[in-house]
This record gives structure tokens, sequence and C-alpha cells, in this order.
């Protein structure tokens, strides 16, 4: 892997011709210059902005919006009135100043409070965000946790200062287990568990979880996620049952009563059983091209039929807490919608428990900041997720009370809802008895729960031949970089937020997939080799003998929210390092069967094609096991158990289509909404599925995503700096030998969503958006495309910068200045640059063999951060540099 343009002055590479070279700086700082000017009110991202995203929605005039509540079903409160408790709740009220009010409403992070402050400020809630943990110690044990558990309970209710004992309540995303804590046990996702259809084993999962949690002293978990996905590309669509509002309605009722308890029985909410929180209300599940904390357009009629199935079963299960969503509707943020948080849901669907938001999602409201955000207290949020802001919003949400911007009776309300949860889950009492317990985290019984549901989730795509099961006595070679890697086959929400940067050694108890396929073979007397790359000596079996057959387990690497956004659905576009895995096993005649590990539905044609059997695995979490248990039989060659899985997600012919769904009007996928076969299955399909995915067939060309939240398959962040070797940037943080440039991942509207690039100008060099292959991306340039990206000038230049992309062969590529449009924005502040992408063309590059997408070269100090870059379709004749072909 080289990198000429790092090495070699940008000067000596190819500039832009004609007129279009002889104005291009002027152009560049007029145009940016221009668009930084018109966008400074609007761009700034401090925490007084609305986001990028924003941009694409319709703005709403709320005095002509017509809302009807006929849409939704008319339902009671879940839980009957209990006059004995609403006059506890009084009293509280009636004792407590505005101040210790308002701090029931705040739900500060760990890492950003202590016990000291949660006394002090009189603070209603804590949260653990994903990879955070007590005492920063991602190996802290279940007592450590409950430790602390234990030491915001007592400055909670340290009445020293005259004030009110109100317990703490703590929430916690246990998504699919106890997942933030080493040693718990990891159930699939939820897309798994929506394929293997069965209710009753939802409710099992979720009382298993609710007694891991209690053990660390934790009171609430911030699930189920119940939306209903409607376009794939979603990053968090594997957080989803089902395409279908028929299944999330059927395990929402289910979970939360695992979760709670039975709302009709003695263990409601008894410490065994804990608070639950469906979210995210609502829609986020329908967002345009499934983009993260994007806009739901839809009419109200199919958002309460379809994506606010779920809540309508979770509050007749009695569901305590429904968490706001980031999505908009209609362009309007769920956090600040009146209609639908008041008078949808405590109105007219009988809600009597509390709205929390989710991480800072106020801010997204329009006039709000992360620190201030009365619009979404009037709305009918009741509690804030609240990160190291915490204070000043607490000081200003005071004083919007204060100057009637609030109405008190409004803090009443939501004060009223947190006390009346707080008092049915005992919190006052702490009566907590499996907290400290020892013998049920990770429990076998647990475990026991999680691998019958992975059996249960594994659906059968094909079997050529009926190669599956596989005879355990038999030789068997496992491959794939998902064999034996816990952490793969878990996904995001695992110890850390995305389920990255974990080890083997970070799931005790937890079973791989090989290792479950090596305990299953070694019990029958076969042979097991594992070779992640499928490469084999001649003495890996015994006497020479090449494997009877090849699993090959393989997949998506883990992410979560927004990172895990996709432009396209093509499996590993532009690497296909495990479609040369698969051809490699088929040139030497050995059949495969492949394990696809994914948190969604992907186009696989080429894979699906170099497959005998294909098995969609989901992510199965701690126990991998449960997979072999279902491929292999046992030691007399007999099926173990069957495959039952059936689809609850629609799967793509054609890499275009995003957006299929069951009952859709021109519905023609691969394998439909159900399907699944079973060993009683005779079905043969034919190996020679459309691959053609460059091309998208017939469908419309969409943005490809470079760098948005994360770089994007096939794109790696590299830091090419003068002679030194080109070093990946894969984590958090990296830098060349001596700092001479330094790449950090920072927050622009979410958790790493962008990078912040940094040149102390020892010597010139560049961070580089690379890929392994050329990548014919010519299509883009067809279809008059712009590069775009968000870009904010900390430092400005001192000597000369270029935008480039380079293409594969010697002296191909193109080089653009950029150091005075860097120097006419405004510092510290957001602004985007978009540059028709015939420039590059006109400067030199071959868009059917690109290498780079982007490289940022600077010849001396300068300090940029980046986000969002893409290939925008469509978007040149409205660039802001534009070139004439």
């Amino acid at each position: 892997m080289t990198y000429s343009t790092g090495n070699l002055p940008p000067r000596q590479t190819s500039t832009l011709a004609g007129l279009c070279t002889r104005r291009l700086t002027a152009c560049i700082v007029f145009a940016v210059a221009l668009a930084a000017c018109e966008k400074s009110g609007q761009r700034d991202m401090g925490t007084d902005t609305a986001p990028p995203e924003a941009r694409t929605e319709a703005p709403i005039d709320n005095a002509a919006t017509t809302y009807s509540l006929e849409n939704w079903p008319a339902l009671e409160p879940a839980l009957p009135r209990d006059e004995k408790l609403e006059a506890h709740v009084a009293d509280l009220l009636s004792r407590m100043t505005l101040e210790e009010k308002v701090g029931q409403m705040m739900q500060a992070e760990i890492k950003s409070i202590t016990p000291d402050e949660v006394r002090q400020y009189h603070i209603g809630s804590i949260l653990n965000g994903g990879g955070t943990f007590p005492n920063n110690d991602k190996f802290a044990t279940p007592d450590d946790w409950r430790k602390l558990a234990d030491a915001y309970f007592a400055a909670s209710m340290d009445t020293s200062d005259g004030g009110v004992a109100i317990p703490i309540i703590w929430g916690s995303d246990a998504v699919h287990g106890h997942n933030n804590v080493i040693g718990a046990t990891l159930f699939p996702h939820n897309i798994a568990l929506g394929a293997a259809r069965d209710p009753e084993l939802i409710r099992r999962i979720g009382e298993a979880t609710a007694r891991e949690v209690a053990v660390t002293g934790v009171d609430w978990t911030f699930a189920p996620t119940i939306a209903v996905v409607r376009d794939d590309r979603w990053g968090r669509t594997f957080e989803s049952y089902s395409e279908d509002p028929e299944i999330v309605a059927a395990y929402a009722r289910e979970m939360i009563k695992g979760i709670q308890g039975d709302k009709n029985s003695d263990e409601f909410l008894d410490g065994r059983h804990l608070i639950s929180a469906a979210k995210h209300f609502v829609g986020d599940g329908g967002t345009t091209r499934g983009i993260d904390r994007g806009d739901t357009a839809v009419s109200e009629q199919e958002l309460a039929n379809i994506h606010a199935a779920g809540y309508i079963t979770a509050l007749e299960s009695g569901v305590q807490s429904v968490m706001a969503s980031f999505n908009s509707w209609n362009g309007k943020r769920l956090h600040g919608h009146k209609y639908l948080l008041s008078d949808v849901l405590k109105g007219r669907l009988g809600f009597d428990g509390f709205v929390v938001g989710d991480w800072n999602g106020h801010r997204f409201v329009d006039g709000c900041t992360v620190d201030s955000c009365a619009a979404a207290v009037n709305a009918g949020l009741d509690m804030f997720m609240i990160t190291s802001e915490w204070k000043a919003l607490l000081k200003n949400t005071i004083a919007q009370v204060q100057s009637g911007e609030i109405p008190m009776s409004r803090i009443d309300d939501a004060v009223s809802r947190i006390l009346r949860v707080k008092i049915r889950a005992g919190l006052f009492e702490r009566d907590r008895p499996l907290a400290g317990k020892s013998g049920i985290m990770g429990s076998a019984e647990h475990r026991a729960i999680a691998r019958e549901a992975v059996r249960k989730s594994l659906v059968l795509l094909k079997n050529n031949d009926q190669l599956l099961p596989i005879d355990a006595r038999k030789k068997i070679l496992v491959a794939g970089s998902g064999a034996d890697n816990i952490s793969k086959q878990s996904g995001g929400w695992t110890i850390s937020w995305q389920g990255t940067g974990n080890t083997a050694e970070d799931f005790p108890g937890a079973t791989s997939i090989y290792t479950g396929i090596k305990q299953a073979v070694d019990a029958a007397g076969g042979e097991v080799v594992l070779n992640e790359h499928g490469e084999l000596d001649a003495n890996a079996f015994s006497n020479g003998a090449t494997p009877d057959v090849a699993i090959v387990v393989y997949g998506e690497d883990p992410y979560a929210e927004w990172h895990g956004d996709l432009a396209s659905i093509e499996y590993q576009l532009g690497s296909k390092e495990d479609q040369e895995l698969l051809q490699k096993l088929k040139a030497r005649n050995i059949p495969v069967v492949s394990v696809f590990l994914s948190g969604r539905p992907l186009w696989v044609n080429k894979e699906l094609n170099l497959s005998d059997a294909f098995v969609a695995a989901w992510l199965p979490g701690s126990e991998g096991a449960g997979v072999a248990d279902v491929l292999l039989t046992d030691a007399e060659g007999h099926k173990r158990y069957d495959f039952t899985g059936r689809l609850s997600f629609s799967w793509p012919e054609r890499v275009h289509q995003t957006v299929i769904n069951r009952n859709d009007a021109d519905y023609q996928p691969l394998f439909a909404y159900g399907y699944g076969l079973d060993y009683s299955s005779d079905v043969q399909l034919a190996n020679n599925l459309n691959e053609d995915g460059e091309s998208y067939v017939d469908g419309k060309l969409e943005d490809a995503w470079l760098m948005v939240s994360r770089p994007q398959a096939p794109w790696k962040l590299f830091i090419a700096d003068g002679e030194l070797p080109p070093l990946w940037v894969n984590g958090n943080l990296a830098h060349s030998a001596d700092d001479n440039i330094t790449v950090a991942s920072i927050d622009m509207l979410s958790q790493e969503d962008a990078r912040a690039l940094s040149w102390k100008g020892l010597r010139a060099g560049s961070v580089v958006l690379q890929t392994q292959k050329p990548q014919n991306l010519s299509r883009y340039l067809d279809e008059n495309a712009a590069l775009t990206l968000d870009v904010r000038v900390d430092q400005a230049p001192e000597s000369a910068v270029f935008a480039q992309i380079r293409c594969a062969g010697s002296n191909c590529g193109g080089s653009l200045p950029l150091h005075s449009a860097l120097n006419d924005l405004p510092r510290g502040n957001w602004s985007e640059i978009s540059i028709d992408l015939q420039c590059f063309a006109d400067a030199g590059v071959d868009f059917s063999r690109v290498s780079q997408g982007l490289s940022l070269h600077s010849e001396g100090k300068l300090a940029i951060a980046v986000a969002n870059i893409k290939f925008v379709p469509g978007a040149g004749d409205q660039a802001q540099i534009r070139c004439g072909s």
C-alpha cells in the first residue's frame, strides 16, 4: 500500500486545467466564505444549534398542522389508581422546594456526577452510558457496581440539609442482557429474537436480564427497543424485532412482563423484576434513508398503526417509563413534540409513568441547547438525560420556572410521575433481594436460555443437496473472522457502546461459535481444525486428508447507533475478503457452509452463490455453542436440533432494495418475510444470483459515504506522514512517531462522529481515506456528484493545504488548493464545503479506479475537524466550487 501523494509535494501532482485552474482559489475563497456567512447562524455546532440532518427536514407550521387523536386507540392506565400511593406523592411534592423538584428531573451520567453532588443538588436519577463503568474500570465486579449504587442511594436519602429524602433511580442500557458488565449473559440481539417467533422465550429473557441487573443494584433498564424498521441501512436495525408491527407488538408485551413482572401479580416490580423503558417514542425505525436521528416522514395513521404498535402492548403491560426518540416526525423533534408526548402518550394512551429523554436529545429541539430547553419540558418530557452539562441545565430550568416560561404545574406533573414510579418500584424501602447475590450473573440457567434463543433464531436460507446437518464424525475445517470471535458474534452495545475494543478475555464463561463446534465434534469423534483464512498444511487432518466440509463464519464487525448507518447494503462493499475466502475453498472442491453474522439483512448474492449452505445467524451473543447445536449431528449421525427460525425481515435480491418490507406494493425480495428452511426442506437455490452491485441494477444511485460517523467500508483512515510508513487510524486516537500528525475522535452531534486533525508542521503530510482495492466511482462523476464534508477550522493553515483524490496507477490523481478557503472560514464553527467532482476529473482523476477517496494534505501547521465526507449524486450544480468539463 503506497501513498505517493503523501511523499510528493502536491504542487507536483496534476492541477486544474485551463480556466478552472486559474480561477480555483478565488472560487473556493468566495464560495466557501459566502456559504459560511449564510450558515453562520445555523451551522455553528456549539450547544445552541440545529444538527446537519435538520437541513433535510421541511419546516413545520405547528399552527397549521392538523392532528387527530382518533388515529390512536383510547387506553386506560394499565394500573388502577392507588389513593394511598397518590397521597404519598402529594405529600412529598408539598414538602419539596423548586430546586428539589427540578433536581428530580435530571438524570446525570456517572462519569459526570459524584454521590456528594447527588446529595447537594437532590438529583433524581443517574445512568451509565455505553462504555462507562464504576471507578472507570471496565472489569468492575458486580459488587463494585452494587457499592456505587449504594453510595448514590445513601446520598439521595441524606436529609442533613433539611431536604426531602427521595431515592435515586439508576438506569442502564441492558438491551441484550446486562451487557455493560463483564461476565453477564449476553442474549441474541433483538433481530435474532424476532426470527425465533417465540414470545414466551422473550418473557424468560426479560426475567433473566432483570435478575442480572438487580444483582448490581441498578433499578431500571432502558429496554426494550420496540422500533419497527423500514430501511435496513439504519444502524440500529439489530435492535428491532421485526419490520412487521405484529411481531414487535407481541414481543413488547412479553418483554415488559419479563422485566417488570406481571402487573396483576405480586412479582410486579418486586426487586427481582425492575423498571422497564419502552423506546424510542416514536417512529425511530422509519427515518428517511434509515439515517439515525433523522426525520420520519409518514402520516399520523402510519405512525400509529406501524411504528406505535409495540407501545400499545407495552402500555397495556404496565411499562413504567417511555424514552423519547431522537428522530423527528414530519420535521418536528420528538423531544419537543407536545402532541405526541402529552396529548397522545399521556392522554389518549393513558400513560401514567414518566417520559425520559435520550442522551442529550433535547438539544436538537428548536430553540434549545444542551443546557437549556424549556420547550422539551413544556412538551411533556419529565426527565432529562443529560451528560456533563447537568448543572447548567438544572440552573437554567429553575430560572425558566421562576420566570414563568415553564409553568409550575408542568413541573409538578413531571415530578409526580417520577415519584409515582419510584414508590411503585419500592425504591424508598430499598427492597433489593438480589443485590450482591452470587450465582446469578452469567448463571448456567441464564446461559441455557440464551443458548436456546440462539438455536431458535438461526434461519436456514440455503441448503443445496441437503448438506446440513453436518455429521460431527467427519473432518471439518472452521474458517472466517467470526469463527472464534465472541466480540464479533455479540455486536454493538456489548461492554463498550459500539461493541468495539473487546477481546476474548472480556467474556468469561462465554463460548465462541468455533468452541461450540469443537465441543460437538470432539464428543462425536470427528476432527476439527480452525484456520481463520482457510489455509491448511498437509498434516492438518489425519492421513493428510482434506476436510469433508468447511464452516465459514463471517459478517459485520460490531457497531451501534449512529456509527452503524450504511450508505449501501452490499456486504463488504469494495473489499470482498470473505468472498475471496469462499472462492479459495470452492476452488479446492470443499463444500462450504456459510454462517453469516449481521445486524440486518444485507445484499450477499456473491457470497450466496459461493455457498452450498447459508445460515443467517444474526448476532447470537455469548452462547455461540447454540449454532453448533443445530449445524452438527450427534455421535450417531442424528440431528440434535432442527432449524425453526423464520425471517422477521425481508432479504433483498438486488442491492438497491434498501426499503423492502412485507406488504409493500412492489414486493420482490430474494427471501420473503417468514422464509426459512428446515431439514425436511428439499429446496435448491440457484448459484447464479444477480451479482451486479456496482451499477445498482435499475436502482437510484445513493450517496457514497467515505466517512460518516466513522470511516465507511471500503474506506479506512490513515496518516501518511512524509517518508514514514502509513499508519492506520484504528481507534479513537492515532499520531505519527513524533506527533507531527494527530487524528482523534471527537463529538460533533454524537459520540465520536467527527475527527480532529492536527499538523505540527515538522514536515508535509496527509490524512487519507484509502481503500485496499481501487473503486469504480465513475457513475458519481456521470451523475454530476459533489464531494461534500463538514469542516471546523481550529487553527488556520500556515502553509499550503490541498484536497486530493488519487487513483490506481502512476500519475493518476488530482489536487485542489484549500488553504485560502480554510483561512476564510470562521474559527471554531462548523461549515460545509462542497466541490464538484468534475474539478477533480479536470485535474486528472480517473474515477473508474479511485484508491484515495480524499486526502487532506498540509505542508505546515494546521488544526481542523472534519465529518460527513460523502460523494453526493446530483449535487455538482449546487456545489460551492464548480468546474466545467
